[in-house]
């Protein structure tokens, strides 16, 4: 069973995954269940047989994000550069389960590690083309993102997260960090496709540390395109930040408005899982101190390198 996170997260082992699977998917019964090592928060993952995966919300707050992927999914794959889950099934609430959850082929791939890229300019450039690819997908109909609101609406939660980690951030300086963010100018446009989370956990590398797909998109939807400039901290290097940037076509409010995103999540993340998740607070801790060096040294040289192509 994995490991509880959240006050009200469900209990789901593969027994239940295997009656589940059993009373709504009798063509895949026999498949063998396994929990799979993932960096999810919000929904368990259980590997069924070599190609499918049931994805299962843990809280009440992920459950509405099944029927998302499983409508939007299928109309933004052919749209991207890279794999991403496939729905196959849909399955519905169940004793132990009051929501749908989904079935999904399996996606080959390791997550990269934050910082840590054999090959941090093709990495940079290979999100930089889904990146864009995302936001060029025409947004009608699309719903709000997850993560659709301004970083304004945000100040109240991240001051109250800063409060809770003194002692384990440096709060004048994420605070100051923080506010430079909100002084850049809001996206000026209509809000665009957004994937809203891009970590390492939701990103797959293969051999060469290439990327080969993007998954989780329990927070796409429509928004502001700084939100997806996360990756520049949470999963590149500082030496191809700047070109990075270049290739998304980011301005300096667009960029600062990235910093602010990509500070918010960490610190929230920080906040909430430093005592249940290792891993994610780890990262989050990583992120912060990289903006603070980031923003500590924005006044020095700045890498001008383009991006090689894919």
């Amino acid at each position: 069973m994995p490991q509880k996170m959240h006050a009200d997260e469900l209990d789901i082992d593969e027994a239940l995954v295997r009656r589940m699977v059993a009373a709504q998917f009798p063509q895949w019964a026999g498949l063998p269940v396994e929990l799979t090592d993932s960096a999810g928060t919000s929904n368990a993952m259980y590997r069924l047989g070599a190609d499918l995966v049931a994805r299962i919300p843990r809280i009440p707050g992920a459950a509405e994000d099944i029927a998302r992927e499983h409508t939007w999914l299928r109309r933004l794959a052919p749209e991207l550069p890279f794999a991403v889950p496939v729905p196959v099934g849909l399955g519905e609430p169940v004793d132990g389960c009051p929501w749908q959850w989904s079935v999904l082929r399996w996606l080959v791939g390791a997550n990269p590690v934050a910082g840590c890229v054999p090959q941090p300019e093709l990495l940079a450039a290979d999100l930089a083309s889904f990146v864009t690819a995302m936001h060029r997908v025409a947004p009608s109909g699309g719903p709000a993102s997850y993560r659709s609101e301004t970083l304004a609406a945000r100040d109240g939660a991240i001051r109250r997260a800063v409060a809770a980690l003194a002692g384990v951030v440096d709060s004048t300086a994420v605070t100051a960090l923080w506010e430079a963010a909100l002084g850049a100018a809001e996206h000026p446009g209509e809000p665009v496709w957004i994937h809203a989370d891009l970590q390492p956990g939701n990103l797959l590398v293969d051999g060469a540390g290439r990327l080969s797909a993007v998954i989780d998109f329990g927070c796409a939807g429509l928004g502001d395109p700084a939100v997806d400039l996360i990756a520049a901290w949470y999963v590149l290097p500082a030496a191809v930040r700047e070109a990075f940037r270049m290739a998304v076509g980011a301005d300096h409010a667009e960029w600062e408005r990235g910093r602010g995103w990509a500070l918010s999540v960490a610190l929230m993340e920080l906040d909430y899982y430093r005592e249940t998740n290792p891993r994610m607070s780890g990262t989050a801790r990583y992120v912060i101190g990289e903006l603070l060096a980031d923003h500590a040294g924005r006044d020095g040289d700045s890498v001008s390198w383009k991006l090689p192509g894919r």
